[in-house]
């Protein structure tokens, strides 16, 4: 009776292990991804003075970007701003501040499905839509004067243009490892590697860049936990700085001074 029973167990946890990362493969894209799309006619209605752009990329891939202006005429450069994984440019444009105050404008792209862009979502078009941002930048400004910045998803997207390209300053807010152990953290018991669509590994771009690197986590992350972030220490030059924020959050970076003075000593 008891080997009945205990074979029953077995049988669910066995049925249930597998429902979830039958689940979990499938769904990947919705777990991991919340975008916004908008209307292609939509008016945004942002506080910052801006220029919107539609780039074809192919046929059937538009990317929206917005380029936010600085009201001084003496630009100092451009910061390439690649958000995280919700919504669409409308949710970030708080952030434009920290950088415009500063003379530098701010590109953003939205990705497709997010926003106003359309196309093919894959981690190899990712990081080529990436380039294509870096490309338009280019067209008006030198490598000296482009910061390249990461929040949380962004960052995946950040590190491996910056591993290519060269710029200014390489700036990650919140970023994980590498996708695959950030998964492996919440679902350690699946063969994570394997099942994953997406591994954006960016301990080994980060190995790539020669700019430097400054990196903004915080202790309280509940997204991206400290330690996952923290490995990328091992990854980073002489040059480079890891900016511990006690008690900071995934998304409340902002928030705090140490941020700010940091963010402010390299924009000047």
């Amino acid at each position: 009776m008891k080997r009945k029973i205990i074979f029953r167990w077995i049988k669910l946890i066995i049925i249930v292990y597998c429902a979830i990362g039958i689940a979990g493969y499938y769904l990947q894209d919705r777990i991991l991804f919340h975008p916004e799309p908008l209307a292609k006619n939509s008016k945004y209605d942002f506080k910052e003075t801006y220029k919107e752009l539609d780039i074809p990329y192919d046929n059937e891939t538009n990317l929206n970007i917005i380029q936010f202006k600085t009201k001084d005429t003496a630009v100092k450069g451009v910061v390439l701003y690649f958000h995280g994984n919700q919504k669409n440019i409308g949710h970030y444009e708080k952030y434009v501040s920290n950088f415009t105050t500063h003379n530098y404008e701010v590109w953003m792209m939205d990705y497709p499905g997010f926003g106003k862009s359309s196309g093919k979502f894959t981690e190899q078009r990712l990081y080529d839509y990436a380039l294509q941002l870096y490309k338009l930048a280019r067209t008006k400004f030198i490598p000296a004067n482009i910061i390249i910045y990461g929040k949380s998803f962004g960052s995946c997207l950040a590190s491996q243009l910056a591993s290519v390209r060269d710029c200014k300053y390489l700036i990650l807010e919140t970023p994980c490892y590498n996708m695959t152990s950030l998964v492996a953290h919440y679902f350690p018991v699946y063969p994570v590697k394997q099942m994953l669509h997406y591994h954006f590994p960016n301990n080994e771009y980060l190995k790539e860049v020669t700019a430097p690197v400054i990196i903004f986590h915080g202790t309280s992350d509940w997204v991206v936990p400290y330690g996952n972030a923290y490995m990328l220490n091992e990854v980073l030059k002489n040059n480079d700085e890891f900016v511990t924020i006690e008690h900071g959050s995934h998304n409340d970076l902002n928030d705090f001074p140490i941020f700010h003075q940091k963010l402010d000593s390299l924009l000047r």
